[in-house]
């Protein structure tokens, strides 16, 4: 019986100081390079879901009270100076 691949691979280019870094990361966790890369990546696209739901909130926030351009924004910040 054959057997499915689970993973894909890829090859990636780093500096080499990075790659060294990487390396002595990984080790210091007990993990290898790929877990360290999938790793950084889950966090990284935790890290982008989380910004742009935060930019889709502020968004929906600032259409509510009439902020359109960063010229409403600099013009609300100079009215509130006042």
């Amino acid at each position: 019986m054959k057997q499915t691949r689970v993973s894909k691979t890829t090859t990636i280019s780093l500096p080499p100081r990075l790659f060294r870094d990487a390396l002595t990361m990984a080790k210091s966790k007990g993990m290898t390079t790929s877990e360290l890369f999938r790793e950084a990546f889950r966090r990284y696209q935790r890290e982008e879901q989380s910004w742009n739901e935060l930019l889709g909130y502020g968004q929906r926030q600032a259409k509510k009270v009439g902020i359109r351009t960063e010229a409403d924004v600099e013009r609300l910040i100079d009215e509130s100076r006042r």
